[in-house]
């Protein structure tokens, strides 16, 4: 009888890890994966086991700048209203429309215009060519125009048009930098580390600095670290792109049975999963539950989508997820070092239900104490009395036997 109601506590142990009888440093691995043990109240979250098909999918979403990446490189500069222009005219021989027959033999047949500026109108001026439109054109298009108007008054006209000053082809570099301004583009298309070293480099360490590439309204951001060991992120800057470095620390919390219940700090500009348990200290080994290690974090709404999630019952953009890895699987370990780290992240692992059962047994003998100790007071306490009164009544407390 007695073996049978010690059988029915032990199946009642996991059931108690969760209550608020026990104490316990988080939820019990039964609240985390039963959704039915969530509160009518409390928010609503998704539940996904770490698979590869799981690793494929973040890996894919992972902060980068690859989202530019296939975009063509940047085409030859074109002019806008304020550049400021320098024209050169050659003609064939002497004696037509800009070197006078009494000019004389010399070295180059050509005469330079005075600089200029592109007008509010978008155009320049030529003499005896008017006003050529020199507003979205190349330094080519603009050569060739000029050479159109002048054809039939020079001789065998040639032009060179040259850039002196930008004021339109720019890139905006801004935060943690040597020199924050703007910076002209050069004829040559350059990349995004490129224009980071014309601004100075960066203010920090590079470990902890991040990177904002705005474009035509759209954005991405990297660690940049990813635009030197990952090369596809460091893509090609256009005209009036915006570049943004700023640092931001990359930390995760770690909860529950782990060497250390602590913010940990990635000290690192990526760090696997696997690396985030070890700088956690470890699973404890007489603590911790290997199958139950927990990962919190919320996913945009299509990344939660890509993996299965059903993101309708969710309010919102962000879809709270817990991603659970089972390393009692000798291959979850592989899925580990791959499983990327985002800055924010919850990692928590529960006990193992032998915790919970000595837990229990640890309650039952507390309780049992409680009842006791008061009863071996009180009997301790009468006896005394009849002592000090001569009485020789006690209290035999202890079980005697009786012989058939």
């Amino acid at each position: 009888m007695r073996l049978a109601a010690f059988a029915a506590t032990l199946l009642l142990v996991p059931a108690l890890g969760g209550c608020a009888l026990l104490p316990a440093s988080g939820p019990s691995e039964i609240a985390v994966r039963d959704a039915s043990y969530v509160h009518p109240d409390s928010l609503p979250h998704a539940f996904v086991k770490v698979t590869p098909q799981v690793v494929a999918v973040l890996a894919s979403s992972a902060p980068r700048l690859t989202r530019f990446a296939g975009q063509k490189r940047p085409s030859d500069l074109r002019f806008g209203i304020g550049d400021t222009v320098s024209v050169t005219i050659f003609e064939a021989s002497t004696g037509g429309l800009f070197i006078p027959a009494e000019a004389g033999v010399r070295p180059g047949n050509f005469i330079t215009i005075p600089t200029q500026a592109v007008d509010t109108s978008g155009n320049i001026s030529i003499p005896y060519a008017g006003n050529i439109k020199a507003l979205g054109r190349t330094k080519e298009e603009v050569q060739r125009a000029i050479v159109e108007a002048l054809q039939n008054r020079a001789i065998d006209p040639q032009v060179v048009v040259s850039t002196i000053d930008q004021q339109t082809s720019l890139v905006t570099m801004v935060g943690e930098v040597g020199r924050p301004g703007r910076v002209p583009i050069t004829a040559t298309p350059e990349r995004v580390l490129d224009y980071i070293a014309r601004a100075g480099g960066t203010q920090g360490p590079a470990s902890e600095m991040w990177i904002m590439l705005e474009r035509r309204g759209s954005r991405a951001t990297a660690p940049l670290g990813a635009l030197i060991y990952e090369p596809a992120n460091n893509v090609y800057v256009h005209p009036n792109d915006t570049l943004f470095l700023y640092r931001e620390p990359q930390t995760f919390l770690a909860f529950g049975a782990l060497g250390r219940q602590q913010q940990v700090p990635f000290g690192a500009w990526r760090l696997s999963l696997a690396e985030a348990v070890s700088k956690a200290g470890g699973l404890v080994d007489n603590q911790s539950n290997p199958a139950s290690v927990f990962l919190y974090r919320g996913e945009p709404c299509e990344v939660a989508s890509a993996m299965g999630v059903d993101c309708a019952q969710y309010p919102g953009p962000i879809v709270p997820v817990i991603y659970n890895i089972n390393f009692r699987d000798p291959s979850s370990f592989f899925m580990a070092s791959k499983f990327e780290m985002r800055n924010k992240d919850i990692l928590y692992v529960t006990n193992s239900a032998s915790v919970e059962v000595d837990k229990f047994v640890g309650f039952i003998r507390s309780l049992n104490s409680a009842v006791q100790a008061p009863m071996s007071t009180a009997t301790q306490g009468y006896t005394l009395r009849n002592l000090i009164n001569g009485s020789a009544s006690t209290i035999v407390t202890t079980p005697t036997t009786t012989s058939p």
